[in-house]
């Protein structure tokens, strides 16, 4: 009955959103100067009390005192968000307020208060979304509305495990709701191939693009897998490609042309980010200094809960240290050093990262990048660790399996999370935290694969009984009638 269907997966949604607002709320208050929400509240700082959007703590101006200059480093819809929660939120606005006040002059910020509940509500809200919308695209993507429960479910699982970061004001929440709606659109427009749908998906790319820089990227893979899907499995006639290719890129550019317009109107460029790209680089040029040892090493220990312990057993707990970023000595302060250095030389990064690039792939430096990027992707799989030891296994063989079934929509919707693991590994660096998109892929492959075999061994005929007193059945013996 429709009406049933609708009522229990309203029950299950508020389900969904309760137990993730318990898991995000429980954990303990963060001050707004720890890890990188600094960056975005200084931001949206500036946003409510002087109208521009900046660079945050990048910039020369403190903006507690006067307005610093438009900037474009971030995307800006997540400092966009905070903001508008300040305006609603006056707890949120003192707190945030107080932090950067004290940040810029330096000062301890015991005084200030720590109430971010409102945004930790909506992280909750955003993560419910998207653990709904993975549900549908699994459902979608198979045909089996039980794959939306067994999706949904397990994305909450990851979610969950994931609660102590997702309690920061950062990107994460909203990068992984934007992330999960443009899959949710990709597989509705592949399957449907109406031209509204990949107007959505357009639209849907765009929102993902505004929130992290990275997702830009997706813009030409979208379209060629658009190409595939159309070419070879669209049945036996063949899709119109150059309509729903026109669509998306009609879109796209429609949700980015106001942030291109604005830089280049208040910044003087034209651009969709400026210096991003460059710090991440040259941090990232940092682990190319990576010894064999610590090659080796890195496989194992990037394996979750199992893999630390073990290394740090056979090869003692230095083997890896240089992975932890706030080790002495460590990629990550190597190469925040360098930046640092670079633009206390230079002043901007993004003039002389041309030359700072072909200097690095010089006398064979390429392929020790890109060797050195296989171990970083393969750490940057491991996404809410225990949740990713039960589950990547599962979906590993749920694509395999998909690709054996017919099933190519499971494996487009992994196509995206999976290239963005490898850009970030070639890229940037190899924390699972910018790949936790890949939680919608592993979740809906996972959930196929338990569905499918429930469904096969339900649909095995059943043996008949044997008649009592009758020997089961077995090899004759030589000369025995057959």
């Amino acid at each position: 009955m429709p009406g049933r269907s609708a009522a229990l997966r309203i029950g299950f949604a508020v389900l969904v959103l309760a137990a993730l607002a318990a898991a995000i709320t429980s954990r303990p208050a963060k001050r707004l100067v720890d890890f990188d929400q600094i960056f975005y509240v200084t931001m949206a700082h500036d946003l409510v009390h002087h109208g521009v959007f900046a660079n945050g703590i990048f910039d020369q101006v403190a903006g507690s005192r006067a307005p610093p200059p438009p900037g474009m480093f971030f995307a800006p819809l997540y400092p966009l968000v905070i903001a508008g929660v300040m305006r609603l939120d006056p707890g949120l606005a003192r707190s945030i307020d107080c932090a950067v006040a004290a940040d810029e002059r330096r000062q301890d910020l015991g005084g200030c208060p720590i109430d971010t509940t409102s945004m930790l509500l909506l992280h909750a809200l955003l993560l419910a979304g998207a653990a709904l919308a993975i549900g549908r695209t699994g459902e979608i993507a198979t045909g089996d509305a039980r794959v939306f429960y067994g999706a949904a479910a397990l994305a909450t699982v990851g979610f969950a495990a994931e609660a102590d970061l997702l309690s920061f004001l950062m990107t994460e929440s909203l990068s992984i709701a934007t992330f999960s709606l443009y899959g949710l659109a990709l597989v509705a427009a592949l399957a449907r191939w109406r031209l509204a749908d990949f107007v959505a998906l357009g639209l849907a790319l765009g929102l993902a693009c505004l929130t992290r820089p990275t997702f830009l990227i997706l813009a030409p893979v979208t379209l060629v897998m658009i190409a595939v899907v159309g070419r070879w499995f669209a049945g036996p006639e063949r899709r119109a490609l150059l309509r729903p290719a026109f669509a998306v890129a009609a879109a796209l550019a429609v949700m980015l042309a106001p942030w291109l317009v604005r830089n280049a109107v208040s910044v003087g460029k034209l651009g969709f980010t400026e210096e991003y790209g460059s710090v991440a680089l040259i941090e990232r040029f940092a682990f190319n200094t990576m010894t064999p040892r610590e090659y080796f090493w890195a496989f194992p220990a990037c394996v979750p809960d199992v893999g630390p312990p073990l290394v740090a057993a056979l090869a003692g707990p230095d083997a890896t240290a240089r992975f932890q970023w706030d080790a002495p000595g460590s990629f990550f302060e190597t190469g925040r050093a360098r930046r640092n250095a670079l633009i206390a030389e230079h002043g901007r990064l993004d003039p002389v990262i041309g030359a700072i690039t072909r200097d690095a792939m010089a006398d064979g430096g390429w392929w020790r990048h890109l060797a050195v990027s296989v171990p970083l992707a393969w750490c940057g799989l491991w996404v809410a660790g225990l949740f990713a030891l039960v589950v990547l296994p599962l979906a590993a063989i749920g694509l395999v399996r998909a690709a054996r079934r017919g099933r190519p929509l499971v494996i487009a919707y992994a196509v995206p999370a999976l290239l963005l693991v490898g850009v970030h590994g070639v890229l940037a660096n190899h924390y699972p935290r910018y790949n936790l998109g890949l939680i919608g892929p592993m979740s809906v492959a996972a959930a196929w694969l338990v569905s499918d075999a429930l469904a096969r061994r339900r649909a095995a005929p059943a043996r008949p009984p044997r008649p009592r007193g009758s020997a089961p059945p077995g090899p004759s013996r030589p000369g025995s009638p057959r």
